[in-house]
């Protein structure tokens, strides 16, 4: 592996985002207005595991967490960074015993975790999604694992956001058990979605510009395009019309978990929740006040958001 040490003028930041499903490296080189990514690492960890029922961190999950941020620890040092900054959100937020793992972070790292509120996480979702696009008003979905932020800003401005407590993961658990998941479960889920969702949005003007991140969205995203393979290039910027996009969330709610495994872009520690995820994506396509008949997808998110606000 070259490893391009930085010059005095660049900060080399690390940015770790632990989320409910996966847990995320970005190493990149910021110089003014400048990011050059170095590496981009996921693992899937699902720190999440039972959150939503016990409102405990489950002793295996954090086993998982801690090995992969030992992992990401070796990346670090073999890279030189200078800033690390590592943010956790829904399923530590939820957790009871959030602070152990806070500790155990701490001692490997040398860098106490953050957890983000929902308004910070959706702030920094919002950041990294939006930073290389057109600076119009815009509503950027990010639909986590156990849960989905939805803000609305232009710029460096932000409107309105807010953070729900729906998630892949979390809606997967309460909801969706069979395999495939019987239309009872998936029309009792929808069902539930539109009773958090709609009272949320009374009062928001029509949006004209449609942002979705994350894995969820990438996902739908790939299966729209019936991709042979994952590919970042091909995902990152792509426009899908809307039909398409709920025509794809059904496509994978109704599948088992077997044949999304077998699905060439799938990453197999999400094949088990991508149905709750689709469920989730395609209400909020339904609800929304959208004056735009398309979704951009972009593979930038909260961990871009992250690294952003380190040198801002």
């Amino acid at each position: 592996m070259l490893v391009v040490m930085p010059d005095d003028s660049r900060h080399r930041v690390a940015a770790i985002d632990c989320g409910t499903n996966s847990i995320r490296l970005l190493i990149s080189d910021i110089d003014g207005d400048t990011k050059s990514d170095l590496l981009r690492e996921m693992r899937i960890v699902r720190l999440g595991q039972d959150v939503d029922r016990t409102g405990h961190l489950a002793e295996e999950a954090v086993a998982r967490t801690l090995g992969a941020t030992r992992e990401y620890a070796e990346l670090i040092a073999m890279f030189g960074v200078t800033d690390i900054r590592f943010c956790a959100t829904s399923a530590m937020r939820d957790a009871d015993n959030a602070a152990d793992l806070e500790d155990a972070v701490e001692g490997i790292l040398g860098v106490r975790p953050e957890v983000l509120a929902g308004v910070d996480e959706a702030r920094a979702s919002f950041l990294g999604a939006t930073r290389d696009l057109e600076q119009v008003r815009t509503l950027v979905v990010d639909i986590g694992g156990g849960s989905t932020e939805l803000v609305v800003g232009s710029g460096d401005e932000i409107e309105w956001s807010v953070s729900l407590d729906i998630g892949s993961v979390r809606l997967t658990e309460r909801f969706l058990s069979g395999d495939p998941a019987p239309v009872n479960e998936v029309t009792d889920c929808m069902a539930y979605l539109d009773g958090i969702i709609r009272p949320v949005l009374a009062g928001l003007a029509p949006i004209g510009s449609f942002v979705g991140v994350a894995g969820t969205v990438t996902t739908v995203a790939a299966h729209s395009l019936a991709l042979p393979s994952y590919d970042s290039e091909t995902i990152h910027g792509a426009k899908l019309a809307l039909d398409d996009v709920q025509a794809a969330c059904l496509s994978l709610v109704q599948m088992s978990v077997a044949d999304r495994r077998a699905l060439p872009f799938m990453h197999p520690g999400r094949a088990d929740v991508i149905g709750a995820g689709s469920v989730i994506l395609d209400r909020l396509v339904e609800l929304l006040p959208l004056d735009t008949d398309t979704l951009v997808v972009s593979e930038h998110d909260i961990l871009d958001g992250i690294a952003w606000d380190m040198v801002r």
